[in-house]
């Protein structure tokens, strides 16, 4: 499973507005989250039984963007969906869509943070002069201003 999760750093998580039950003539599921990561996206769905069939999702942003589906895990109810590419810079909304009956229904729209792209920050030292270790750095969270 470790080779299951997109390579790179965890950008962003992304949590629906709204928490409903998606039904379809295959199956039944719920989105939870989809996990931004630098190289691709995770979509997190809970199914309502163990032996549930996993749907089939399209993954699409208002650019038009083409996500491939490139490996699906069940354990339990849980789904884990994993799709390239991750999102281009400047993406503002992502759309999860259900073909299980044949069509691309459209099951929940997430907004997408401006994510920057992180700038290259300079090594900190100790008092002694020798850069610090990865423990010594100082945490900076993520400030926002309310909208």
């Amino acid at each position: 499973m470790s080779n299951f999760i997109p390579s790179g750093a965890l950008r962003r998580m992304l949590l629906p507005p709204t928490y409903g039950r998606h039904v379809t003539s295959a199956t039944e599921f719920t989105i939870l989250s989809v996990e931004v990561w630098a190289s691709g996206l995770v979509v997190n769905i809970h199914l309502p039984s163990d032996d549930a069939a996993e749907p089939h999702l399209i993954v699409e942003d208002h650019f038009g963007t083409e996500y491939t589906l490139q490996e699906s895990a069940t354990v339990g109810s849980r789904n884990l969906q994993v799709f390239t590419p991750s999102v281009p810079p400047g993406t503002r909304s992502l759309t999860i869509r259900s073909a299980d009956d044949g069509g691309a229904r459209p099951v929940v729209t997430f907004a997408v943070p401006l994510m920057a792209v992180p700038e290259p920050q300079p090594e900190p030292r100790k008092a002694g002069g020798s850069p610090a270790t990865a423990a010594d750095e100082s945490y900076q969270p993520d400030l926002r201003r309310p909208a």
